[in-house]
């Protein structure tokens, strides 16, 4: 058996010190990063009614974030009766709303893994952003918002957001929107990346990359607008064409 003496309080503020510094620094890569597969195998649909299976498979027993069940925006209230529904309450708002085809958005699927959600809807289903001050634009109902995305944090980095957000604009577009709006989140001072439970509305560049354009400059909370042409508008664009040619 060895024993040592007693730490003096010199060595214990050096032993501290060094612990702190061999966290703090920052570790030198000993392997390559592991490879995580692009979009080729993902799979975007629209959400059904009968999905909620999978949205409880892929949100899991804390409802995405933290008992959120995706209703944030959807609650005409916040504050106290906000924190009061998280969990339970918000599970059976949002699996009622689900089956009865009252929400909108898109579901992203590696082979039959469900691996990231994204609502979208007309402006109006969202009382939530009408209370948010800084998110006020000149909407029409017409207007689409895109109010969040879910991704697992295995799931990210490969293009999954992507895959949501260009296949959420098609069926916006389809159901007969004129624009869609997005409210991604500043980006930190650093320019590093913000941690995933921030970034639940997305990225500025996330918007950029589908053709999304910020329509309020400034330091504040990014909004992003596109304007999109309704498949009945292209028809008739097409056939006005075809009878000048």
């Amino acid at each position: 058996m060895i024993f040592t003496a007693p730490l003096q309080r010199r060595d214990i503020g050096l032993r501290y010190r060094f612990v702190c510094a061999r966290w703090i620094m920052p570790k030198t890569p000993t392997a390559k990063p592991k490879t995580v597969p692009t979009t080729p195998d993902i799979r975007v649909r629209p959400l059904r009614c009968n999905d909620w299976g999978v949205i409880e498979r892929l949100f899991g027993p804390r409802g995405a974030c933290g008992g959120c069940w995706c209703m944030a925006w959807r609650r005409e209230f916040g504050g106290k009766r906000w924190r009061e529904s998280l969990g339970e309450p918000n599970r059976r708002a949002f699996e009622a709303m689900v089956a009865g085809g009252e929400v909108h958005g898109v579901l992203a699927f590696a082979g039959s893994e469900p691996v990231g959600w994204c609502s979208i809807g007309p402006r109006g289903d969202f009382p939530g952003l009408e209370r948010s001050r800084v998110l006020q634009t000149e909407w029409t109902p017409k207007t689409w918002s895109v109010t969040c995305f879910f991704i697992p944090t295995k799931q990210r980095g490969r293009g999954v957001a992507t895959a949501m957000l260009e296949a959420a604009v098609e069926l916006a577009r389809k159901r007969g929107a004129t624009e869609i709006e997005g409210y991604p989140q500043k980006m930190l001072a650093s320019g590093d990346p913000l941690p995933g439970p921030f970034a639940w509305t997305g990225v500025p560049a996330l918007f950029e990359k589908c053709g999304f354009k910020r329509i309020n400059p400034g330091d504040g909370r990014p909004i992003y607008a596109k304007t999109l042409v309704t498949q009945a508008r292209a028809t008739r664009g097409s056939k006005a064409k075809g009878a000048r040619a």
